[in-house]
């Protein structure tokens, strides 16, 4: 009697700025639950998190390079401090109203005399510290990179060449980071056309698609004081429902509960994985109901990753 084939699984991580970090905790417990992945497709954080795990860095080592990041000066750059610090209240002493001043007129010179307010230096320093120097060839698991062309306004699925390059485009958020030039293309996130590339998953084989949404809530409880607060919010609608469109794609969607984070927060890094975790751990009985292969690994298993990664951090 022929042995039946496994299904082929491909893993979807969205975009969402630093509640992309919830990816890791996800990844953790997938691996704690031998869910094999054959095909790995990211989008902005999903492609940075996803491509450093295709590449064999895990959760536990990914872990570790988050937090040198948060220690790191590259935690404190002006333009992340403006964001993350914007107040989300009216009521400001007029300290921080001069403070806030000053960081708008900076943004705003930034915007106006460059294609991004960060400068590429720094950016590149962020995507180098979790990418390794490799082609997207040579990954572990066959990886992804969802970029969108701003010149054609279409996808693009970034299969072949420098994995640094495919996810620098992919994290490109326009406006913040400059485009990446590929010919005569101009790549930046690929939130923009596909925030979890579920439908990448599927086209390239995967027979159960797993997407991870770390997108905002829909429901907000604040106040539109002026364009750019409707502009936003605008967008933020739209957004969600391309995603919930596109997200049909899937066999199962894990939600972390951490749409209501800021962009660029990084106070809150271990509970976002935590939550990553705990939202995974969750959705596993939907998960071995679609691949039964799937089952817990032994303490020991899951206790030797973690001193490796101990080992490779020293």
């Amino acid at each position: 009697m022929a042995e039946r084939k496994r299904k082929r699984v491909g893993l979807a991580l969205g975009g969402g700025g630093s509640r992309g970090f919830a990816h890791i905790g996800i990844l953790k417990v997938l691996e704690e639950n031998a869910v094999p992945i054959d095909i790995l497709a990211g989008t902005s954080i999903g492609a940075l998190v996803g491509g450093a795990y295709a590449s064999g860095i895990g959760p536990a080592e990914l872990i570790l390079k988050v937090h040198e990041i948060v220690r790191s000066p590259l935690a404190d750059i002006s333009v992340f401090k403006a964001i993350s610090d914007a107040p989300e209240k009216k009521e400001m002493g007029i300290a921080d109203k001069i403070g806030l001043f000053f960081k708008s007129q900076w943004l705003f010179a930034q915007a106006l005399f460059n294609p991004g307010m960060m400068e590429t230096k720094d950016f590149h320093a962020v995507v180098n510290h979790f990418i390794p120097d490799i082609g997207i060839e040579e990954t572990k698991i066959p990886f992804r990179a969802v970029a969108a062309d701003l010149v054609t306004g279409s996808q693009v699925v970034l299969s072949t060449g420098s994995l640094r390059r495919a996810v620098t485009a992919s994290c490109s958020v326009p406006g913040f980071m400059p485009p990446l030039q590929e010919g005569n293309s101009f790549l930046v996130d690929g939130g923009i056309v596909n925030l979890v590339p579920a439908s990448v998953a599927r086209q390239e084989g995967a027979d159960v698609v797993i997407a991870v949404d770390v997108d905002l809530d829909i429901n907000v409880n604040r106040e539109f004081l002026n364009a750019i607060d409707v502009y936003t919010r605008a967008a933020e609608i739209g957004s969600f429902h391309l995603s919930n469109f596109q997200l049909r794609e899937a066999d199962v969607v894990i939600r972390p509960k951490v749409g209501g984070m800021k962009w660029f927060d990084l106070s809150q890094v271990d509970e976002t994985i935590r939550e990553g975790e705990r939202s995974a751990t969750e959705s596993m009985s939907d998960i071995r109901r679609l691949i039964p292969e799937s089952k817990k690994r032994t303490f020991f298993g899951t206790l030797l990753d973690y001193l490796r990664a101990g080992a490779a951090g020293r």
